[in-house]
């Protein structure tokens, strides 16, 4: 039987496929050693990380021309990271199937690589002799690493030269740079001296400053908010401060501040803002689901620069308890007016109007708020607000109708020390508000302070785990509680205070008159919260928690004073943006629920 023509090409093909097969070489790299004399496990796990060869192992490419480029990179590498450990008689080998990688041709790699051996012997530790940065500014204080005896570490040489420069700079030498450095290793005696000059040039005022890139955003208004201080001298926290200021208005997507390379005679330098704006409209939507609380939703449209002077327009609306068997549907809406930078470069002014529909277990309301506020950015972490607000509720309980209205001065305090502020793994949190009131017609008059306290702590290496504790408190003094506007007094129960807990469920009971009992909240409020946070992988992560709640009047003993607790478990999936959190959670103390609940929502609880 003879093959036809197509038969016999289908063969030579497949022969030929075949041959090519096996002449080609398995490209896996079936071995990396990583070997430091002396056994020390901080300058293994060094020489480790710095090696690109392991990086492209661990990725999966074991191409010989990658692997053969990544080793010969290797010894600049894995000498850096030895010398910012104070090692610097270091001796590197990289073998490559037994061959010193270095006297391989860039062009002749192998065409297969099994194993490569990285060997290293770190040589001595050695430590500063010298260690001088001259003339400094006044009250400079270098790094503590950075002196005679210390180990001497690479980093703490630039780490020392760029404190004593920004000194400099933050004392008005705004063009200081190092004008002369020497540094010389003196490997018998195993000692690295340091000695670096710097020239701090003339001290500058700031000169004017130059904007580009504005669009709608006028051009005065930029200086307003930028608060650049010109004239006076020339500070780079001032600098940093102006920019940070621009970005805070939320019309720029990108704002940077730049010296000019010249000094303007005699002595100003020149600033030059450059910024990007962000589109003017920007819409949101949110949801949150609880089993008992029911569904709530929220949007909100804002335009960023209304008139061009940076002036802000928020309308939001929410719509809460959808779907729930204990009370009726709240919902509302509010619009606010801001404007930056209205009495000082960090102190902003608005306006508010609201209207809010409240239909719960026992009692319904309409409300209407009109007010001015302030608020001044003391520094990033910390802000203080203050206004002029009156307030209007009326409603009806089942003791009849009610009728609030009040003047009052809410002032209050944020001091935000987190390190993220949606999912925070150190630092801590404390906002305290007081509103003085004056009350017409039934409402009474006083004081409502409230105070809320937040702080986390990492647990083992590399944030694995986290613990995280809430308390909140606040009451109100002065007025009687039925003389008491209905928004001022403290309910407990549900994903703000205590999970496990139906929504709002513990409060005061009471009677009107002759009426029939009812629930109302308290003018004394304690809550707590204790939360264990654990990393499962990168992005997902479990929780465990226990909330507690205490509600009463004028204090928490007594007929009227009452608590109840809830206790669960939790997930959490990190979007980027912040964690989504589902949270599962059953009473374990109190008679205001029982049965477990559901929370969903988008950040960590607290």
């Amino acid at each position: 039987m003879h093959a036809g023509p197509k038969t016999s090409r289908l063969r030579c093909a497949l022969g030929l496929l075949v041959g090519v097969l096996a002449a080609s070489p398995v490209l896996a790299l079936e071995r990396l050693d990583i070997s430091v004399a002396g056994g020390s496990e901080e300058l293994t796990k060094a020489v480790t990380e710095a090696a690109m060869v392991r990086s492209l192992q661990q990725q999966g490419q074991t191409d010989p021309q990658d692997l053969l480029a990544a080793a010969r990179s290797d010894y600049a590498h894995i000498l850096a990271a030895l010398y910012a450990r104070g090692h610097y008689s270091v001796d590197i080998r990289i073998l490559i199937d037994g061959r010193e990688a270095a006297a391989i041709p860039a062009l002749e790699a192998p065409r297969a690589i099994s194993t490569i051996r990285i060997l290293v012997d770190p040589g001595p530790p050695f430590r500063f002799g010298q260690a001088r940065i001259a003339p400094l500014a006044p009250g400079t204080e270098l790094p503590e690493g950075f002196r005679t005896g210390a180990p001497a570490e690479s980093g703490q040489v630039q780490s020392a030269v760029d404190v004593a420069i920004a000194a400099w700079r933050e004392a008005g030498h705004a063009k200081a740079f190092v004008g002369q450095e020497r540094v010389l290793a003196d490997h018998a005696a195993r000692r690295i001296d340091a000695d670096v000059g710097l020239t701090p040039g003339p001290r500058l005022r700031f000169g004017p400053l130059t904007i580009t890139g504005e669009q709608r955003m006028r051009e005065a208004r930029i200086r307003k908010i930028a608060g650049l201080p010109e004239g006076e001298t020339f500070s780079e926290t001032e600098l940093r401060r102006a920019e940070t200021r621009l970005r805070r208005t939320g019309i720029f997507s990108s704002v940077a501040l730049t010296e000019d390379d010249r000094i303007t005679a005699p002595d100003l330098l020149g600033i030059t803002a450059t910024v990007v704006e962000q589109k003017p409209r920007r819409y949101s939507l949110g949801v949150e689901i609880a089993s008992l609380d029911g569904l709530s939703l929220s949007a909100a449209w804002l335009h960023r620069n209304l008139l061009g002077g940076g002036e802000r327009l928020g309308i939001k609306g929410e719509i809460t308890n959808i779907g729930t068997s204990l009370s009726g549907i709240d919902y509302g809406l509010e619009v606010t007016l801001d404007r930056p930078a209205t009495l000082s470069a960090d102190t902003s002014a608005g306006l508010v109007l609201s209207y809010r529909h409240e239909d719960e277990i026992d009692y319904n309301l309409d409300a209407f708020s009109f007010g001015l506020r302030f608020s001044h950015v003391f520094s990033e972490q910390l802000t203080a607000r203050a206004g002029l607000t009156y307030d209007t509720a009326r409603g009806r309980d089942p003791g009849g109708r009610f009728d609030f209205r009040n003047l009052s001065l809410p002032a209050g305090l944020t001091w935000d020390r987190r390190d993220v502020a949606t999912d925070p793994t150190k630092g801590f949190y404390i906002d305290a508000t007081a509103k003085p009131f004056l009350g017409f017609g039934t409402t009474g008059s006083g004081l409502r302070a409230t105070l809320d306290g937040r702080i986390y702590r990492s647990l083992g290496s590399g944030g694995r785990f986290v613990l995280a504790a809430r308390a909140q408190a606040g009451a109100v003094f002065g007025p009687a509680l039925l003389e008491t506007p209905r928004s001022d007094l403290f309910f407990s129960g549900g994903g703000g205070t205590v999970r496990g807990q139906p929504y709002r469920s513990l409060g005061v009971a009471i009677t009107r008159g002759f009426g029939p009992q009812f629930l109302i909240g308290g003018n004394r409020f304690l809550a707590a919260s204790v939360e264990l946070r654990a990393s499962v992988t990168e992005r997902i992560g479990v929780v465990g928690f226990v909330d507690w709640g205490s509600i009463g009047v004028d204090g928490f003993s007594g007929d009227l004073a009452n608590s109840h607790a809830g206790a669960g478990l939790g997930l959490r999936y990190d979007t980027g943006l912040g964690p989504i959190r589902l949270d599962v959670a059953a009473p374990i103390s109190g008679t205001t629920g029982d049965g477990v609940q559901i929370y969903v929502g988008l950040g960590q609880s607290f």
